[in-house]
């Protein structure tokens, strides 16, 4: 069960930012003591993405560089599929480019 400790102990506990510079450094430091291996963001002090995508109950989405809604999840936590979102970063991303033969 997830409690206070957890995030005590991987360092990830703060107090909640006053500055859009304050959020950029605890977003840093999360992906950095997490090992985020994933493009992350910061959504501006007054959360307008948060605002412009958010949906209750939580869902998965995937936007494309033109801020077009490529997927939406099902209400989570029991609609969250990681396949469906994996499909689609993966047409985001377009095929692997071709390796060269030995």
């Amino acid at each position: 069960m997830w409690q206070d400790s957890d995030n005590l102990d991987d360092k990830v506990l703060f107090a909640t930012p006053r500055s859009f510079e304050d959020r950029a450094n605890i977003g840093a430091t999360c992906v950095k003591e997490l090992k985020v291996d994933l493009p992350m963001i910061v959504d501006d002090i007054d959360n307008h993405t948060e605002r412009a995508y958010t949906a209750w109950p939580d869902r998965l989405y995937v936007i494309d560089p033109n801020g077009r809604i490529v997927y939406k999840s099902r209400p989570g936590p029991f609609g969250f599929k990681i396949e469906p979102v994996a499909e689609s970063l993966g047409r985001l991303a377009g095929p692997p480019p071709a390796s060269k033969g030995t």
